[in-house]
């Protein structure tokens, strides 16, 4: 959920709609008078809740025409507002702009987020990261940003080796070497909060993730302040408040 005093979104919708109500009220959010939902790509860990969410909030759905078009939509839904990688649009006071991902989907797209002089980036699901990226993220006070898989974890692990592969090449995920790399040369630094998200559960550990990330930042130049948290699949992470 991203929200400013006259503005509430929810962007994706992986959980079920008791569940996606449930987390907000344990982080003391209400459950209603959101303004839409942004989805950023049609796989089942993102949009699995949307028609329950969408129909009870009776809130349009954002979506680009490549993802909408991948889809099967209950007849009931039919308030959709489409958009396109690398055109801004506004919702309330919330300056959206998508813009194109390396990920192994219809048409994805990461967000970044501005309201009030905040900057905000939520990228997750790709398989590399290209100057496209770089560019976009600058300048976020808060960064969401995949460490999906230790590359190691993944080799060994029980996937098909096909998945394997999948997950690895520049179309499936970040692994924790190549977030570290883009964090010790790449990252401006201008983030006071960096939240690492996607986790994998079978190939990856919160504490392996974040030693890769604390280690790429300590090698930076300068480090300037920054919180550091890993986003839970079980457990909301914390509100944060600019």
């Amino acid at each position: 959920m991203v929200a400013t005093q006259k503005t509430r979104l929810l962007i994706d919708a992986g959980f079920s709609k008791r569940e996606t109500y449930a987390r907000l009220e344990a982080i003391g959010e209400r459950t209603d008078d959101f303004d839409a939902i942004v989805v950023s790509h049609e796989h089942t860990d993102h949009i699995s809740g949307l028609r329950a969410l969408a129909l009870d909030l009776n809130v349009p759905v954002y979506i680009s025409p490549g993802t909408r078009d991948a889809l099967r939509w209950d007849p009931r839904l039919r308030a959709f507002e489409l958009f396109s990688a690398g055109e801004k649009f506004s919702i309330g006071d919330i300056e959206i702009a998508p813009f194109s991902i390396p990920h192994d989907a219809a048409d994805p797209v990461a967000f970044t987020l501005e309201a009030e002089g905040i900057r905000i980036g939520l990228v997750t699901d790709l398989g590399c990261i290209p100057e496209l990226v770089k560019r976009h993220v600058r300048g976020c006070h808060c960064l969401v940003f995949e460490s999906n898989h230790d590359l190691e974890m993944l080799k060994i692990g029980p996937y098909p080796w096909y998945v394997k592969q999948r997950v690895m090449s520049r179309h499936g995920h970040l692994s924790n070497r190549t977030v570290g790399e883009f964090l010790s040369d790449d990252f401006d630094g201008t983030a006071q909060v960096l939240v690492l998200a996607h986790l994998s559960q079978t190939n990856n550990h919160p504490e392996v993730a974040r030693l890769s990330a604390e280690e790429a930042l300590d090698r930076r130049p300068r480090r300037g302040p920054l919180q550091l948290h890993l986003a839970s699949q079980f457990t909301p992470t914390p509100v944060f408040r600019f």
